[in-house]
């Protein structure tokens, strides 16, 4: 089986919200056991003084058995005033 025919199995969905100078990217996956996983990918873009640019990114995998407690908290803050 070839490597890109094995990525499209184990990606099932995306999304990219792109917000000035970030992006963040949403990606559902499956594990080899067929279990879903959620990836939450912010990529932000540096530039140099020589024009030259970089992109620095961070990674959250949240997992399955994680969904609701995460969703819960997200949504609790969401309502509450800062």
């Amino acid at each position: 089986m070839r490597e890109n025919d094995m990525l499209e199995k184990d990606e099932i969905f995306s999304k990219v919200l792109r917000a000035g100078r970030r992006t963040y990217f949403f990606d559902v996956r499956s594990t080899k056991a067929e279990d879903y996983y959620i990836t939450i990918t912010e990529s932000k873009k540096f530039t140099e003084e020589d024009g030259s640019y970089h992109f620095k990114k961070h990674k959250i995998y949240l997992y399955k058995e994680d969904f609701a407690a995460f969703k819960n908290e997200i949504c609790s803050k969401a309502t509450t005033r800062v």
